[in-house]
């Protein structure tokens, strides 16, 4: 029988949670890396054993770790060997070197700081890992600062996509409250070259040339609180989804709207409809049915938390515009969780599994697209990612 692994990442380690295609009795594995932040992990498409972890730590810097055992055992590609407890800070395992000019020795270029000055670019951690579709050895990294990182030998040695930073725009990128990050990496199943990525606070961008040369895709997007709103660059991207099946169409959730592409990002347009508020961090198309997408509002950008005390996650069948809650089994009091961005995913089983995590430690699942929805696991330290591997 078909099975699912889900994959979380949480403030204090990582957990994987096995169930077969029923999805009803869940596993507990965990916690893998117990009080490192783990901010991603994902599996290969084409090995699902081989699965990539981003495991960070502000005293111990930045380690990648790879399983070829669908998470049973771990290792640092590159060999290198874990901290000890209570040892001094060492960041060896940063392997992230910005690319720098050949004529100068010096950054490629900077980026607009909070005050408006111009800032070298700082490496500070990995948000987002997203393996080949065609390649176990082939991982692409998102980091902050805000690059693109591509290795093609398992995770030891890594290479930065610098055309993406060198972009004219990059001395116009400035970090959103939460830093400045490379949170979303799509790969277009139907197009090898192309790929799709958003940063925040910089917007979404795409290369067509397998990532020598990248173009913002942010037209269309409105944000108040840049001097240009319809500005080419410096909108807050959330996040960016997309059903594989149909790859020119893009889901997009802002900071403030939720948004739609069907020119692969060449122009948007907002379909928030009647959600209660259209801020939020994540956003997800089921597997199977390219029209229907899934969003957690929050109450604002100051308050993240779920409006009313009340979990609830939207569902429009129509593509956006059209929104009905979804709450069985979900909380429906005194609920003050959020729901970040790289915390949703879905299974490919029928009926497609819909799962996400929240800052209280809870994992919901969905065995039914969302018609109703019961905790998987309680009590976690606060969840960072969520990611879903099917399994045969």
């Amino acid at each position: 029988m078909s099975g699912v692994r889900v994959l979380v990442g949480t403030r204090k380690g990582a957990f994987i949670l096995t169930a077969d295609g029923k999805r009803e009795k869940w596993d507990v594995s965990g916690p893998h890396f117990a009080g490192w932040e783990m901010y991603h992990l994902k599996g290969s498409p084409v090995d699902p054993n081989c699965i990539y972890a981003s495991q960070t730590s502000g005293w111990y810097g930045q380690m990648i770790q790879r399983s070829d055992d669908g998470g049973k055992t771990w290792r640092t590609p590159g060999g290198e060997k874990m901290p000890e407890p209570g040892a001094p800070p060492t960041g060896i395992a940063n392997k992230f070197s910005y690319d720098t000019s050949p004529e100068t020795g010096k950054p490629l270029t900077t980026h607009q700081f909070y005050d408006g000055t111009q800032h070298p670019w700082q490496f500070k951690r990995v948000w987002h890992l997203e393996p080949s579709l065609t390649d176990p050895d082939v991982v692409y990294a998102g980091i902050e600062d805000a690059a693109i990182f591509r290795s093609t030998d398992g995770a030891k040695s890594w290479h930065e996509l610098a055309g993406l930073r060198g972009h004219g725009t990059g001395p116009k990128w400035q970090p959103g409250a939460g830093g400045m990050c490379l949170h979303t990496i799509i790969l277009d199943p139907s197009n090898p070259k192309r790929i799709v990525i958003a940063i925040s606070a910089a917007g979404a961008f795409r290369t067509d040339d397998g990532g020598e040369t990248w173009k913002p895709i942010n037209k269309g997007l409105h944000s108040q609180y840049i001097p240009d709103p319809n500005a080419e660059v410096g909108h807050c991207v959330h996040h960016v989804a997309m059903n594989p099946k149909r790859p020119n169409t893009l889901f997009m959730q802002k900071h403030w709207d939720v948004m739609r592409s069907d020119d692969a990002g060449d122009s948007w347009k907002e379909v928030s409809g009647n959600l209660p508020t259209d801020f939020g961090f994540v956003i997800d198309v089921h597997a199977h049915e390219p029209e229907t997408i899934y969003v957690v509002p929050i109450k604002s950008d100051s308050e993240h938390f779920v409006p009313e005390g009340k979990l609830r996650v939207y569902r429009s069948k129509a593509g956006g515009n059209e929104w009905e809650a979804l709450t069985k089994g979900l909380p429906q009091s005194n609920c003050y969780v959020n729901v970040l961005r790289d915390a949703m995913a879905v299974d490919s089983l029928d009926k497609c599994g819909v799962y996400f995590g929240t800052s209280g430690g809870q994992v919901y699942a969905s065995n039914d697209a969302g018609n109703s929805w019961n905790a998987i696991v309680h009590d976690l330290p606060a969840v960072l990612s969520v990611e879903v591997q099917t399994l045969k």
